[in-house]
């Protein structure tokens, strides 16, 4: 079994698409996760291109010990000695150093003639190797290049220190087919140096040409979290690692990372960066694990495997999500209200099934709050215990946010003070005093259903009790009052559950 190192370009190519730009603080928190993740080699920034890039790559190269560090520079001394400058604190420090040599960089971006390329790259190197001997060469745009030039610089470079060559795919213009005969072709023709592939998405193949590459020979991969990059994005770093390890026969080859650290990361990435990830993303989207259809729920319900060739705790996430919809069965239905803790008759089941596909024609998707909805609708004819019926508050900078509300416990009013970090705590301990609640806050959230300063908001929340869950949900123009509403609700939905189980 080969290995294949992971070198992660997240805060480097990944950070230059567009929407992508990190803060320092931000890639040293997102580069602590990939040292969780296990990635081998870390490509933290190219530090000539400005100053935030050079602090974010000195600063990971204080804090990271594990992974390799990588920098980028262009094949000029001025780029690699500021990229050592940022790189020399690293336990494992490695210069990246490129050069284009494809034929149309060549003569309309460079202006320079192949000769002076391959002097370029030669010069490059053996300066970098003046810092460390651990030195990686990238020949851009190499799958347009010309073969046997491609081949001459590539020698080149490995004679003159370079222990990593990289194959880059710069604008996605390869297939897989063309790829691995490259791949094949390079591995020929040189020696003493590990070949790296770095892939472009332009034509949705990246992963498929990086695993092209693999089988052919190379065993280092150049990807991102998420397949963030620029323009169409990278090879994406869990597509890659997930199919080397569900297709270990097919590849035979294995990675060092820690799978279980795919989801926690680029769960993280999109907080940081504020891009969520599309929701058919493989692997990592909300729908990755997530079946709607009745015959893939059954089947599921029966044997994982039937729908999943993957373990969902493989990546980190806890299960599969059996999404409900339209197209659910009854199978999944039952499944879903057992799994929220009722226990129906089968014609109370059939019952509730009818009403939920009724709802489900009218709602894409329908939500444990839905069901509980339902539930409540149909099964629960006794008056609710809690009823809001008032709140006021005061806050300020110079004194304690403090409340008083009102509400109905069995039809009888009850009125009770509270104070906190803010109007809502304040409200929120005033209504657990009078109720005698000792329930956790779980989720709070707060949207606008309308425009303008007079908006409506709509608040939801989730508690939790003695490891009993419920959800509610309220619009007000006054978000202090939408949240007691919300939070009132909830209780009562606490209560249902108590005692319909």
């Amino acid at each position: 079994m080969h290995k294949v190192s992971i070198f992660d370009t997240t805060l480097r190519d990944g950070e230059q698409a567009p929407g992508f730009s990190m803060g320092v603080d931000e890639k040293i928190k997102m580069a602590i996760q990939l040292e969780k993740l296990n990635v081998d080699v870390i490509e933290a920034g190219f530090p000539i291109s400005s100053e935030g890039d050079f602090n974010a790559v000195a600063e990971i190269s204080r804090k990271v010990k594990g992974p390799e560090i990588a920098g980028l520079a262009r094949a000029s001394e001025k780029d690699i000695a500021r990229a050592w400058e940022a790189l020399k604190n690293s336990p494992h420090p490695r210069i990246h150093t490129f050069i284009a040599t494809s034929p149309i960089h060549m003569k309309y971006k460079l202006k320079m003639e192949p000769d002076e390329v391959y002097e370029r790259a030669i010069k490059a190197v053996k300066f970098a190797r003046k810092f460390t001997d651990n030195i990686e060469f990238s020949a851009e745009d190499a799958t347009r290049s010309e073969p046997e030039f491609l081949i001459r610089i590539l020698n080149g470079v490995i004679k003159a220190g370079a222990r990593i060559v990289n194959i880059p795919d710069t604008v996605g213009y390869t297939t897989p087919e063309e790829f691995s005969k490259l791949i094949l072709f390079i591995k020929s023709r040189i020696k003493d140096a590990v070949i790296s592939v770095h892939c472009h998405n332009d034509l949705g193949l990246a992963s498929a040409n990086s695993l092209a590459a693999i089988k052919s020979g190379a065993r280092q991969v150049e990807c991102t979290i998420n397949g963030i990059g620029e323009r169409a994005g990278n090879a994406a770093l869990e597509e890659i690692v997930m199919a080397l390890k569900t297709r270990k026969r097919s590849f035979q080859c294995t990675t060092e990372i820690d799978t279980t650290q795919l989801y926690p990361t680029s769960r993280l990435l999109s907080s940081i960066t504020g891009v969520e990830v599309q929701p058919n993303k493989a692997i990592v989207g909300k729908n990755a694990f997530a079946h709607e259809a009745g015959i893939h729920q059954d089947g599921i319900l029966k044997k994982q495997s039937t729908y999943e060739i993957m373990k969902p705790a493989d990546i980190g996430l806890p299960s599969n999500s059996l999404v409900l919809g339209k197209h659910s069965g009854r199978h999944a239905f039952r499944t879903r209200i057992n799994a929220l803790g009722y226990e129906f008759t089968r014609p109370q089941l059939n019952t509730l099934f009818a009403k939920f596909k009724r709802l489900a024609d009218k709602k894409k998707e329908i939500y444990d709050a839905d069901l509980e909805e339902l539930i409540t609708e149909e099964f629960y004819r006794v008056n609710q215990m809690y009823h809001f019926e008032s709140a006021n508050f005061a806050g300020g900078s110079d004194m304690i946010p403090v409340a008083t509300v009102q509400i109905k416990i069995n039809k009888k009013s009850y009125k009770e003070v509270g104070y906190g970090d803010g109007a809502v705590d304040a409200v929120y301990n005033a209504i657990k005093k009078m109720t005698k609640k000792n329930c956790r806050l779980v989720h709070f959230h707060i949207s606008s259903i309308t425009k303008g300063s007079d908006a409506q908001g709509k608040v939801t929340v989730q508690i939790e009790e003695d490891g009993k869950e419920a959800t509610g949900q309220s619009t007000h123009t006054d978000i202090v009052i939408a949240s007691a509403r919300a939070f009132v609700q909830a209780l009562n939905r606490l209560d249902m559950k108590n005692r319909l189980r």
